[in-house]
């Protein structure tokens, strides 16, 4: 990507920090060191959260002042599109014009958090309806619950970043921010340009690191009032246990099951748009399409359409045009997918499309004929590969699809829409995604999960009342 390594300290209330140790950033797809960060400690999230704290304390800023600053941080965001999409194809290896959709939507983002800064507001408490009560008025507030400590993972190192920042500054919090280690360059970008468009020093704090040494700081560290975090079900079950009684946001795993009813509707698009969406951002999102549960009266249908549209998809240099799928984050990942599908095909299902690897690229994969209870189903693959299975009536398909332990979103196509309906109230998802796949989302929606799939809303209106507090305030008129 570049010949010349840079190197990017810690962010502490707007000065640069250095750290007596680095961490390499690899380029994912050929593998060399384009850059390093600063190794955190605990002293340096000692110091970040007792700046976010002055600041918090110190800065007078109004809803109109941070929606200014945000959509200032989106203009210059604009400019520096190709720069910033560049940069996540080499950290992520994620083809280019994902990386560049992936930025666009964090424009969008901030701007829809910059509107919402001004929308934040409590309600009216009619309590001078009771009897009694004639003098009084009633009324909540919203107020921003102070310093957020934002966890943030490697696949989506801008919009999912946006995610925390937009709406915590929206809604007046100071930020103490730890990237993923492996993608962090995005993020100190961000940092840059919003310091850049007026963000107060101190307001936003970036301690670089690996989580068992910043996030374990974090956590704990008294000064942090609320965490938000994305990221792995284990780590969120430790988050939620270390956090105490304070607030806290997670959006964890998923394994999203999509349904592919009799009656659908263009079946070859149906599947190609399955095999599409599973293997964008290289399969690392969570809401990918992974299982896909196909009527058996059109399942040879439907996969031959899977298979063709598998293999007129090519992995390789994600800056190359023509590149659909590039490497995966490292090769551990792609050779713990691997093993899941040769374990698959041990236990009877079969390879459609794919299955092969070579390093970090893993080849687009469709898998058929597979079962609830084998890896490739029951977990989270995180990887460029769809699997396949029949069902007889849509009541055996929904009951397949909540048969997880996760329970983010769920796609579900059929033309019967009262049966849609039916089906859509009975799926165990925090979204369920009617004719299209899992993998929509617009970024103002709200989102979030059930069971292990997470706690809390994002989208930047719900985002901004998890990170407020609702006050009540009486009047007694007299």
């Amino acid at each position: 990507m570049t010949d010349v390594m840079t190197h990017y300290p810690h962010v502490i209330h707007g000065e640069k920090r250095e750290s007596e140790e680095t961490i390499d950033v690899m380029h994912k797809f050929d593998q060399t060191v384009f850059a390093r960060v600063g190794r955190g400690t605990e002293s340096d999230v000692d110091a970040a959260v007792v700046s976010a704290r002055q600041a918090f304390k110190e800065t007078s800023w109004s809803a109109e002042d941070r929606a200014r600053i945000l959509r200032r941080a989106a203009e210059l965001f604009l400019e520096r599109k190709d720069e910033i999409a560049r940069v996540i194809t080499a950290e992520v290896g994620k083809v280019y014009r994902d990386a560049a959709l992936e930025v666009q939507r964090g424009i969008d983002t901030l701007l829809v958090s910059a509107d919402e800064a001004g929308q934040l507001t409590g309600h009216t408490i009619p309590i001078n309806a009771k009897s009694g009560q004639e003098n009084r008025l009633a009324f909540t507030v919203r107020e921003p619950v102070g310093v957020i400590g934002a966890i943030t993972p490697f696949n989506f190192p801008f919009n999912l970043t946006a995610h925390k920042l937009g709406p915590a500054i929206a809604s007046g919090n100071a930020v103490v921010l730890k990237p993923a280690e492996k993608t962090p360059v995005t993020a100190m970008l961000m940092a840059e340009v919003l310091e850049e468009a007026g963000l107060p020093d101190g307001m936003l704090n970036v301690v670089n690191g690996y989580g068992h040494e910043v996030g374990s700081a974090m956590l704990a560290h008294d000064g942090i009032d609320m965490f938000t975090f994305t990221g792995s079900p284990d780590v969120g079950r430790r988050i939620k246990a270390d956090s105490g009684i304070r607030k806290v946001t997670l959006e964890l795993g998923s394994n999203a099951p999509n349904i592919v009813y009799k009656d659908a509707k263009g079946l070859q698009q149906v599947a190609e748009a399955c095999v599409g969406k599973g293997v964008m951002h290289n399969g690392q999102a969570c809401i990918s399409v992974q299982r896909v549960y196909v009527h058996e009266e059109i399942y040879d249908t439907f996969a031959a359409h899977a298979k063709a549209a598998a293999e007129n998809l090519k992995a390789g240099d994600p800056m190359d045009p023509k590149t659909s799928v590039g490497p995966m984050i490292d090769e551990a990942s792609a050779a713990r997918a691997e093993s899941w599908i040769q374990e698959a095909v041990a236990a009877g299902a079969e390879i459609i499309a794919g299955g092969t690897r070579e390093g970090a690229l893993l080849q687009p994969t469709v898998v058929g004929r597979v079962e609830n209870d084998m890896k490739l189903s029951c977990e989270e693959v995180f990887a460029p590969v769809i699997v396949l299975q029949t069902f007889s009536s849509i009541e055996e398909a929904v009951e397949k699809a909540n048969d997880s332990r996760y329970g983010l979103q769920a796609g579900l196509f059929i033309s019967d829409m009262d049966l849609a309906f039916r089906s859509a109230r009975a799926l165990a998802y925090g979204g369920v995604i009617l004719n299209d796949v899992s993998t929509f989302r617009a970024d103002m929606m709200p989102y979030g999960g059930i069971k292990d799939s997470g706690i809390g809303k994002e989208g930047p209106k719900y985002a901004m009342e998890e990170m407020t507090n609702e006050k009540v305030i009486v009047m007694n008129i007299q």
